[in-house]
């Protein structure tokens, strides 16, 4: 029985290591919204819910490619629409290179806009 008891343990003490993991993990990304291909208020309706509900203090909204007008768009509407206290903290571009299938690469663009309470 005892024996039993402590295999037991050790299979719920790594468990609760693997969900602390994980929680460190996402405590990082929380405050990300990442902009793809669906409307821009989508975006803006989850920055908003970052700032009210979570208590953000600050929110990153990051855009790869195409997708990076829309994440222009959407800090600009959450700016002057919805939260107009938010100020810009700082704006980072950046490139990214992807091998595509034939083994050739290409360069993505990357942009990065922090709002901030």
């Amino acid at each position: 029985m005892k024996q039993l008891a402590k295999k037991k343990t050790k299979k719920t003490d790594k468990k609760e290591k693997k969900t602390e993991k994980k929680q460190k993990k996402t405590k990082k990304d929380d405050n990300v919204v990442y902009v793809g291909r669906k409307p821009t208020m989508s975006y803006v309706l989850a920055v908003i819910t970052q700032f009210s509900d979570a208590g953000a203090k600050e929110v990153s909204i990051k855009a790869r490619g195409r997708s990076i007008s829309r994440a222009v768009d959407v800090a600009e509407v959450v700016r002057n629409k919805f939260l107009s206290d938010l100020k810009l903290d700082k704006i980072e571009i950046g490139t990214e290179e992807r091998k595509v299938e034939d083994g050739n690469t290409i360069n993505v663009s990357t942009m990065n806009i922090v709002l901030k309470k």
